[in-house]
């Protein structure tokens, strides 16, 4: 909106912001019609998620705690029923974060209060990064 006030063609501001100019012409409409409430994104088609981010982070920690008391390793179906996911939920949030029921022994769980929120933050770097970013990683290993 911005880039339009400035009075670019939505050409121009597509290009710079590598969307199309359709998707331009259509926020830039739904400004002009409804203003700031205009650009507040409408609600998706299909189901709306159910899995909230403290129930991803509660089968996470229970994932790098270790395995449950019965079995050398958590399975799929074995979390899903401990925390009521689907076992495609639970396979979809392993499969998301890197984690490997069967390799948690490698892990350490960090003492860190802000874990959770330094783990979003640098997961949703790799899994959504800004435009033109580059982003490093460090390890402490000798």
């Amino acid at each position: 909106m911005l880039a339009c006030a400035d009075g670019l063609p939505n050409r121009t501001v597509a290009a710079q912001v590598h969307v199309s100019k359709n998707c331009v012409g259509k926020w830039r409409e739904r400004f002009r019609v409804r203003r700031l409430d205009g650009l507040v994104d409408e609600a998706r088609p299909g189901t709306p998620r159910t899995v909230t981010d403290d129930m991803v982070v509660d089968l996470i920690t229970r994932t790098l705690e270790g395995p449950p008391a019965h079995a050398t390793q958590w399975s799929t179906r074995s979390m899903a029923e401990t925390v009521e996911f689907s076992k495609a939920t639970v396979s979809r949030i392993w499969q998301t974060f890197g984690l490997q029921s069967h390799r948690v022994d490698t892990f350490k769980l960090s003492a860190d209060p802000q874990f959770i929120e330094k783990v979003r933050d640098i997961v949703g770097l790799y899994l959504n990064p800004p435009d033109h970013a580059l982003v490093l990683c460090l390890d402490e290993k000798s």
